[in-house]
């Protein structure tokens, strides 16, 4: 029994450590995935601004709205409606 409990212990211990590192790489993941955010919301704003300046459509403040990047895509509609059937031609 008290094999048992040893190995039991062990196996926690080596679970516990695993969950440690793993937590720290999901903690440093999430940085560099902000920082690269920031980073494209930074781009896609100043690309907006000069696109707005070129066109004379910047918006209030000179910031453009910016996509929920995070949210699902939006559909393209490709498959809007009932597909439509072939009429049968008789032979």
């Amino acid at each position: 029994m008290d094999r048992l409990n040893a190995k039991l212990y062990l196996q926690n211990c080596y679970i516990m450590k695993e969950n440690e590192r793993l937590r720290k790489k999901a903690l440093l993941l999430n940085q560099e995935n902000q920082a690269l955010l920031s980073e494209l919301k930074q781009r896609l704003a100043k690309t907006a601004v000069t696109k707005g300046n070129s066109n004379g459509n910047a918006t209030a403040g000179g910031r453009a709205s910016l996509p929920d990047l995070n949210s699902a895509p939006p559909a393209h509609g490709h498959d809007k409606g009932a597909p439509k059937s072939k009429k049968a031609t008789a032979k």
